[in-house]
């Protein structure tokens, strides 16, 4: 099931940003106490008692506004509240009923999903009466709180989680790969989808999908599985004309949040951009294995040392993306289709392969062996053990003495140590510290 969102709008400086930060449990949008700060929209997970969510934070709104960057943050606001499952409307308490407080509330009776409308900036729930005198000119239930500190926060988050479905049960069981075609407009991913179910080889059948405006396909290919996950379509907008680039990053989100593997296109004509860049940060933000497939290669002139540049270049711009594949391919004319489940099947593969603990135990003495963990702050650090917890992605685990003392140099000396022994190519490999405990 795809991941339910909720977008935060409203004008600028009502604290939209503070409260992405609270729910997402991060720091990452950035503060300010002046109005613009937020241009583009972030994206993070969350969690209220075991219901889990995406919260999307938007730039100010401003419904009138001529000004270009205000004219495009209010885009932003416009597309989260045109693809999320819940918005919550935030409003300055300190600063009272704004025109543009009005007119919003206006546009979103229009919408066709629930909207909370709170009034932030309210420290003392002693207050909230006073201050909400204006608001109640709206006519609708108001959520009093204050991002900044937490008061009222439970109010509308529990309103909001009622509407949240009960998380899945653990799909680690799953044999076969669910995969995710995902990459920015005109990239190629629906002809990449058509040409790979069109192979004469393949037996397709359409399921249910709960991407909203998509139909699954299930694939069988020789003795493997794979559901190919569409990406949702495009609903016809009322009132609003929005470029198609706007909207690559909320659909990855719904794709991906139910995939194994990420096939992301990229359109070698173009070469990589920015948009490209934010998918594949999404890609890991929520640990797929991912395959880079070129899309259009037979178009593009090019001699010896055309593709390794180029594949250079992508994990050059993206070093986080360093162990995904890159496959030059051409939907137009077939070229190396047929190549992207072989690639898959290897992907999936490391993206659930279990080591055994014994194993693991000899490749960290191993390691330790070859490079002494460092002396920090006059501690010797000691690893214990090691052991595997989880697939998809896999995920490990060290024993140490002093886990806060472990750099991150060391850590990622461990981790590129891992990929080289076990193959992990095409998968995210996470990795945790953790102190022993006396028993163990």
């Amino acid at each position: 099931m795809s991941q339910f969102l909720i977008a935060i709008v409203g004008r600028p400086n009502v604290g939209k940003s503070r409260l992405y930060n609270r729910l997402s449990q991060t720091s990452q949008a950035i503060v300010h106490d002046y109005e613009g700060v937020t241009r583009d929209r972030q994206y993070a997970r969350g969690e209220w008692y075991t219901k889990r969510f995406t919260v999307i934070d938007t730039g100010g709104f401003v419904p009138d506004s001529d000004e270009p960057m205000l004219s495009q943050m209010r885009e932003q606001a416009q597309i989260a509240m045109e693809e999320a499952d819940a918005i919550i409307f935030m409003m300055d308490g300190r600063a009272g009923l704004t025109n543009s407080d009005r007119e919003i509330a206006h546009m979103l009776r229009l919408a066709e999903r629930p909207v909370f409308h709170v009034v932030n900036k309210i420290d003392s729930p002693n207050k909230a009466p006073e201050v909400l005198g204006d608001f109640y000119e709206l006519g609708v239930e108001l959520y009093p709180l204050s991002a900044e500190h937490g008061p009222g926060l439970d109010g509308v988050m529990d309103a909001i989680a009622e509407l949240i479905p009960a998380p899945e049960e653990d799909s680690e069981d799953l044999p076969y790969a669910r995969v995710a075609v995902v990459g920015k407009p005109n990239a190629g991913k629906s002809s990449m989808i058509n040409k790979m179910l069109g192979e004469d080889r393949l037996l397709t059948s359409d399921v249910a999908g709960t991407t909203r405006d998509s139909v699954d396909t299930m694939i069988t290919r020789g003795d493997r599985e794979y559901l190919v996950i569409d990406t949702a379509g495009l609903r016809r907008k009322r009132s609003i004309s929005l470029e198609l680039e706007q909207f690559a990053v909320v659909q990855a989100i719904r794709s991906l949040d139910r995939a194994d593997v990420a096939l992301l296109v990229v359109d070698a004509q173009t070469g990589l951009t920015n948009q490209d860049k934010k998918i594949a940060s999404v890609i890991v933000s929520r640990g797929c294995a991912c395959i880079i497939l070129v899309n259009k290669w037979d178009v593009v002139e090019k001699d010896t040392y055309t593709a390794d540049t180029f594949r250079k270049e992508i994990h050059h711009q993206m070093p986080f993306m360093a162990w995904a594949p890159v496959l030059f391919v051409s939907a137009l004319s077939g070229q190396r289709v047929h190549k992207i489940l072989e690639a898959v099947d290897e992907a999936f593969d490391r993206y659930t392969e279990r080591v055994s603990t014994s194993e693991l135990n000899r490749f960290l003495e191993k390691c330790t062996a070859m490079h002494s963990p460092p002396v920090m702050k006059g501690r010797r650090l000691k690893f214990y053990f090691m052991s595997q917890v989880a697939v998809r992605p896999p995920a490990f685990v060290y024993m140490v003495n002093y886990p806060e003392a472990v750099p991150d140099s060391y850590r990622s000396y461990l981790e590129n140590r891992l990929r080289e022994e076990y193959d992990f190519e095409g998968t995210p490999v996470r990795t945790m510290i953790r102190a022993r405990r006396r028993r163990e």
